[in-house]
């Protein structure tokens, strides 16, 4: 017969190894889980500008299916048909405008090409007269001048180049555009049984947002682009229209787009005098705070309220990770990470 000890010491072994097996598992398991995610990581970081040019163009899809929408209201046509009009007539615009006005455009860049040499070493000269103006000068001379030009450089870089990035960003956008079912059924899969539906009401929400943020830009640009090339064909300015369509540009991105597209403006006013370059520069202020008074307003009714200095903090965090493609997305990805955190993280401890 079996002493006690003789049948629970084999019993004491078993349990030990099997938390040594148990513990061993969940050491490799972890070890796994952080490989992974250093693997997402590294392909995220390689591939950050593809997944920038993914969200352009779902914008661009999000553009084709609100004027679809319209289309479909105003017409009583179907579905179909009207997002065949919504995107081939875009194009067709497109085409059209450059078509007209493509000569005028190209000989006012022409001129502004010639023009700016002359008018930087004006600039020049006007601020060697002050102290102030002596200041800058050194600061921009030497070193400071090439990190300007490197920075210059970085910003306009680009994965595949301006060109090629347009022309992928709009096939995506014709692609989310022609079956984006496909693309939301294909995320839903990754989400829990469970949470399915708290997924769908975050993509309807991000959905809802970036519609009213390209809505809201949309007519900003072209007001400002109005404004401005109106107020500085009235001040004699040469190329008001090439300067009018920069700032409508450059109107996509917040805080620094504005100051970036005064400059040629303002310096282009120092060729006629001080005078004329204050009135520029106050034409400039000017339509800036009337687009800030009425689209602004618009653009915050459908998409949530961002701190200025947040939307400044990201803008210059992603233009040093992608250059020019990351400044204009800025915006957008932000309002998407700010929904993501309040609807699965803010709303879950409030409850």
């Amino acid at each position: 017969m079996l002493k006690p000890y003789e049948i629970t010491a084999p019993k004491q072994k078993i349990d030990m190894e099997k938390k040594e097996n148990s513990y061993s598992l969940k050491v490799w398991r972890t070890v796994g889980i952080a490989a992974l995610l250093v693997v997402v990581i590294l392909i995220i970081r390689v591939a950050f500008n593809v997944l920038l040019m993914a969200l352009a163009g779902s914008l661009i899809a999000a553009y084709f299916h609100g004027l679809g929408d319209l289309i479909e209201r105003k017409l009583k046509l179907r579905r179909t048909f009207a997002m065949l009009i919504s995107i081939s007539g875009t194009l067709i615009l497109t085409v059209v405008l450059l078509w007209f006005i493509g000569s005028k455009i190209q000989a006012q860049i022409a001129e502004l090409s010639n023009t700016l040499p002359h008018t930087v070493n004006a600039a020049k000269a006007r601020l060697a007269e002050t102290p102030v103006g002596q200041k800058v000068l050194e600061y921009s001379a030497g070193d400071n001048s090439k990190k300007l030009l490197d920075t210059a450089t970085t910003f306009f870089n680009t994965s595949f180049g301006v060109l090629g990035d347009l022309y992928i960003i709009l096939f995506l956008g014709i692609f989310f555009t022609a079956n984006p079912s496909l693309y939301k059924d294909g995320i839903l899969l990754l989400v829990p049984k469970d949470k399915k539906q708290l997924g769908r009401e975050i993509m309807d929400r991000i959905s809802l947002s970036l519609k009213g943020w390209l809505k809201g830009m949309m007519i900003s640009m072209l007001l400002i682009t109005i404004l401005i090339t109106l107020g500085l064909t009235l001040m004699g300015i040469k190329a008001a229209l090439v300067l009018g369509l920069i700032t409508g540009i450059l109107e996509i991105i917040p805080n620094l787009g504005p100051l970036i597209a005064m400059i040629p403006g303002v310096l282009l006013g120092f060729t006629v005098g001080v005078g004329t370059a204050a009135i520029v520069a106050l034409i400039y202020i000017a339509s800036q705070t009337i687009v800030a008074n009425i689209v602004t307003p618009l653009i915050q009714k459908r998409m949530i309220n961002l701190p200025p200095a947040l939307t400044l903090i990201s803008q210059l965090i992603m233009g040093t990770l992608s250059g020019a493609l990351g400044i204009i997305l800025a915006v957008p990805l932000l309002a998407i990470l700010v929904i993501l955190v309040d609807e699965l993280y803010v709303k879950e401890i409030n409850s």
